[in-house]
């Protein structure tokens, strides 16, 4: 309540006049500030976004290339390379040939017939559409090589396209842009006319390719951000230190996304779930991958891809696989006397993080925690980001063979993860996709590729690992076939660590497959 004397009316009247002054005077000057850094954040996102899918492209464009004098020839003599090309490139879905205007041979059906055209394809070589038969409600891109006899065709699921384009911070968006179509990180596809932004709009155009990626915010101008992250502005002169802290709190809830991955990883909210490993005979546990999980304090549980993707972008994803590692060590140590001798303990590793000598380093740190043969230490290439044959990389990897660590290939046979790794590196373990472990039962063509998988891996004297396992029909198909591991929720969810160390020790007492792990249970 203000006081009723003149005296007092007049101190409250200057304390307002304070506290206004400095939001008027400053106010505009925020807008343009505000403004200016909306753009050169839209800027630094479409870059990125416009290397990504240039990267992605370079792979269809590598296989579509490589198919290209196949044009015209026999289906029957295409498909075996139509389907060694999706394997060997990562994000190629499928492959396609074409002669006398007719589509006549694809790696996902072999013979085909579909008339084609040139129409909707921009420049002759890149096509952007919303959807076909086998991925309804999934945008698709087409990446055309014209030759002689026709022309070779290499699509990608427009999944790894959102993937791209979902890096725009949260109140931001992005659209990927090929003629006239164009496309939203939610994967809708339209060709009506391209929208405008009201504020922080930026384009940025691929210098090999014929795309181009917007982004922008759809509030008008910088208002809003100014009154949602910075409302102590009118407070200052009032209010002053107070204020201040105020505001800090404030900036640093309403900050970037690096800046929020960055107080995580501070506060210790990255921490390791496991899910076990067990050997297809006889059930045992013989391992576990360890997933980072986020315990958000307002959020709760955030599923690993909703912030890994970023974590890599913006480079933080190597202190927290560090982080990660640690904590997993620590969490297992204790009960290192009761696990088997070569228990297995796989950790996910960026291609950052085998690009850093620190790698190293990290896991003779982990080793160090148990009595030497007890834990067989397995690190998993992801599918995120192609891991380069550098020369300091295979040293790397060869430093790390030495000390007892195995490498894995992880989502092996999506098309993320190549062929062309077998060859470069020395891989002791692949990991078969769940994608392909679902469609056993349902689909022949799947099935098929996945026994050329598993007859690949026993040929080459590769440990298999098969993830995603749900049911018993599953099992028993693995197993028959030779398929030495597996992994998924028949035998347990992802779960924390006091949970996970429960959950072996039921394991070694039945020595087969336990109930799945209730939500109860996760807590």
């Amino acid at each position: 309540m203000l006081p009723r004397t003149p005296q007092g009316i007049t101190q409250w009247l200057w304390v307002l006049l304070v506290a206004l002054l400095p939001l008027i005077l400053g106010l505009p000057l925020l807008a343009w500030q505000a403004e200016r850094s909306l753009q050169a954040q839209s800027a630094r996102e479409v870059t990125l976004a416009v290397q990504q899918v240039t990267t992605i492209l370079d792979n269809a464009a590598n296989a579509a290339r490589a198919l290209a004098p196949l044009a015209g020839v026999d289906c029957a003599d295409a498909t075996l390379p139509l389907r060694e090309q999706v394997t060997r490139n990562p994000y190629v879905r499928s492959t396609s040939l074409v002669a006398a205007n007719r589509l006549y041979c694809s790696s996902l059906y072999g013979p085909f017939d579909e008339g084609f055209s040139l129409e909707n394809y921009t420049d002759g070589r890149l096509r952007l559409f919303a959807a076909d038969a086998v991925t309804p409600g999934r945008p698709l891109l087409v990446y055309r090589e014209a030759a002689a006899g026709g022309s070779a065709l290499a699509t990608v699921d427009g999944q790894h396209l959102a993937n791209a384009l979902a890096a725009a911070e949260a109140d931001a968006h992005m659209l990927l842009q090929v003629g006239p179509a164009w496309m939203t990180a939610q994967g809708l596809v339209d060709s009506a006319p391209l929208p405008r932004f009201a504020s922080g709009q930026a384009q940025a155009a691929s210098g090999r390719y014929p795309f181009s990626v917007y982004a922008g915010y759809d509030q008008p101008a910088p208002w809003h951000r100014l009154l949602g992250g910075y409302p102590t502005l009118a407070l200052l002169a009032a209010l002053g230190v107070a204020a201040g802290v105020v505001c800090y709190r404030q900036q640093r809830r309403a900050g970037s996304p690096r800046q929020e991955l960055g107080r995580a990883l501070d506060a210790g909210e990255f921490v390791p779930f496991f899910q076990t490993v067990v050997a297809s005979t006889d059930g045992a546990c013989t391992g576990a991958e360890v997933l980072m999980r986020w315990r958000h304090p307002r959020d709760g549980l955030v599923r690993p891809d909703l912030f890994i993707p970023y974590a890599e972008a913006c480079g933080l994803i190597v202190p927290m696989t560090r982080s990660l590692m640690r904590q997993a060590a620590a969490a297992l140590a204790p009960v290192a006397h009761s696990l088997e001798d070569g228990f297995h303990v796989g950790i996910n590793v960026a291609a950052a993080h085998c690009r850093d000598p620190s790698l190293v380093a990290d896991c003779e740190a982990f080793l160090a925690m148990f009595p030497p043969g007890r834990i067989q230490l397995v690190l998993e290439l992801t599918e995120r980001e192609l891991v380069t044959p550098a020369p300091e990389t295979l040293e790397l990897f060869g430093r790390l063979r030495a000390m007892g660590v195995r490498i894995a290939l992880d989502d092996f046979g999506t098309g993320h993860s190549s062929l062309s790794y077998l060859h470069q590196f020395r891989v002791d373990y692949l990991k078969i996709d769940q994608s392909f472990v679902a469609m056993i039962g349902s689909q022949a063509l799947s099935r098929h590729i996945l026994d050329s998988i598993i007859e690949l891996c026993a040929k080459l004297e590769l440990g298999v690992v098969a993830e995603g396992v749900e049911t018993e029909e599953q099992q028993r198909y693995l197993a028959g076939h030779g398929v030495g591991y597996l992994q998924g929720y028949l035998f347990a969810r992802p779960m924390p660590a006091d949970v996970f160390l429960s959950h072996v020790r039921a394991c070694r007492l039945h020595r087969v497959p336990v109930p799945l792990v209730s939500a109860a249970e996760l807590g």
